[in-house]
């Protein structure tokens, strides 16, 4: 991020510390910068040399906040949002469910006075992807929001994309694309590895990207985040489609899938009962075109993204151990991915990298293939980068250096040409291994979840980590294990 980008990030932001007494959440703060953001550019573009004429009424104009003060530009403001949430296209996806938080009008008036003394539409892609981003990654640090669990790490998601390394005028898909990281990480490996012409440019900006967010303010945040990186504009159609993407096959098959569908192994709906109370159930998902039938998010998402690739797609998604090792439906799931799709790789991530605590999760690289007789998948390829591995969110963050000996490990030019590291005489500590299918089919129900590296930390006491590295695994774990208990209590309850 520039000195500029940076300055501006920490002055838009230090203002949410003044509307925080006020009872204004990270959230609710970073949703009416995305609303009055977006005016403010819909207003530049209207402005030489641009001259276009954009689709927001002239009595909602940003011409009209800046006019206006005290009661005025408070009812002003919210009858705006209400009226542009009645549009079609983007506008309406932005403003939907629109309210104003700010019940202070002079509080009000100096957030649009900050936006109103910026050029947003003249700052470079970067620049301005840079400041929103930034303000993403801080909501997301604010654990009491929750927004952590709609941010993937960036460090992650770049090494996920820089692995796939996509081709121009395919297509990209996340099912559940959150504040949409990975479209922003592919656009970006894409402008910077490839030499586009006019034909390419056009439709990575407009036809590349397909995903789906079912959260409103997520979404919202998702439209803004990729229009202000120049993926689409403010009277395109909307690349983000509100629905529930594991409802229906939509029949649209993708060259290259991407995601970290949501933790949580439960599906659930709210409904009234005959008492008038709100009660959950497990949602099912009842698709000809899945191999189970489960209320497992996690493992719906294997099925849903397996149906969504072209035969010669490819995809890398964030999954949580229990896909890798859970049994019955888990098993099932894992076999029939092993044999009509080539799951060639498996990355295990360390804890201490994801704002939602206690997750253990890993990535799975996996191609798609046209029907055969035989399992397509012949040897899956392990990196283990959890063992004797200590990250926290603060003094050790994840970065993307710190995977680059698995990019070139998992060779993306060539992932047919690979060496293993792991030698049992000369490297037992290695973290790169291979394992055939034959073996992996052997396991215990058919488990993924595969480690032979030594845990240095319980075999030399003399060298155990630091006390605050110490403190934060056990916080991990504790976290983890209290998931745990929850899924079996729901499980129980359901029963």
């Amino acid at each position: 991020m520039s000195n500029n980008s940076s300055s501006i990030v920490n002055k838009v932001w230090a203002f949410c510390q003044t509307l925080r007494d006020d009872g204004v959440g990270y959230g609710d703060y970073l949703e009416q910068l995305t609303y009055l953001l977006f005016l403010k550019m819909a207003d530049e573009y209207t402005r030489p040399p641009y001259n276009r004429t954009m689709p927001i009424p002239a009595e909602y104009s940003w011409e009209t906040l800046t006019s206006k003060s005290g009661a005025d530009l408070e009812s002003h403001y919210t009858i705006l949002l209400r009226e542009l949430g009645q549009d079609k296209g983007i506008l309406g996806q932005i403003f939907t469910k629109s309210q104003n938080k700010i019940q202070d009008p002079a509080k009000l008036y100096k957030l649009i006075s900050l936006i109103d003394a910026e050029h947003w539409v003249m700052m470079g892609v970067k620049d301005k992807g840079d400041i929103y981003e930034g303000l993403l990654e801080k909501n997301a640090e604010d654990t009491k929001s929750g927004a952590g669990q709609y941010f993937t790490p960036r460090p992650l998601i770049k090494v996920m994309v820089e692995c796939l390394q996509p081709e121009p005028m395919k297509t990209i898909a996340d099912p559940a694309c959150g504040t949409g990281g990975f479209f922003l990480a592919a656009y970006d490996w894409l402008t910077d590895h490839k030499d586009l012409d006019k034909e390419q440019k056009e439709f990575l900006k407009y036809k590349t990207f397909h995903g789906n967010e079912i959260v409103a303010g997520t979404r919202r945040l998702a439209l803004m985040n990729l229009f202000l990186h120049n993926i689409g504009d403010i009277d395109s159609d909307t690349a983000i489609s509100p629905t529930d993407s594991l409802i229906a096959d939509a029949g649209i098959r993708y060259d290259y899938v991407l995601a970290n569908p949501p933790f949580g192994k439960k599906s659930s709906m709210t409904f009234t009962n005959e008492d008038g109370e709100q009660e959950k159930e497990d949602l099912t998902y009842n698709r000809q075109d899945f191999w189970v039938t489960t209320s497992n998010k996690q493992l719906n998402f294997v099925q849903h993204i397996k149906s969504m690739l072209k035969t010669t797609g490819h995809a890398a998604v964030v999954l949580p151990d229990n896909v890798l090792f859970e049994g019955g439906v888990g098993e099932t799931v894992r076999k029939k991915l092993l044999e009509t799709a080539d799951l060639h790789t498996i990355l295990r991530l360390p804890t201490g990298i994801f704002y939602a605590n206690g997750v253990k999760a890993n990535v799975l690289f996996w191609d798609a293939k046209p029907s055969s007789k035989s399992p397509w998948t012949k040897e899956v390829w392990v990196y283990d980068y959890r063992t004797n591995v200590h990250h926290t969110l603060k003094k050790n963050p994840l970065k993307m250096d710190d995977l680059k000996e698995f990019i070139t490990l998992y060779n993306p030019g060539n992932r047919h040409k690979r060496a293993e590291t792991f030698n049992a005489d000369t490297n037992p500590d290695g973290r790169w291994r291979k394992f055939s299918y034959d073996e992996i089919i052997a396991r215990d129900k058919t488990s993924l979840d595969i480690t032979w590296l030594r845990d240095k930390s319980l075999a030399d006491l003399d060298n155990l980590p630091d006390p605050d590295v110490l403190a934060e695994d056990i916080a991990e774990n504790l976290a983890a294990a209290l998931e745990n208990f929850r899924t079996i209590v729901v499980s129980l309850d359901s029963k």
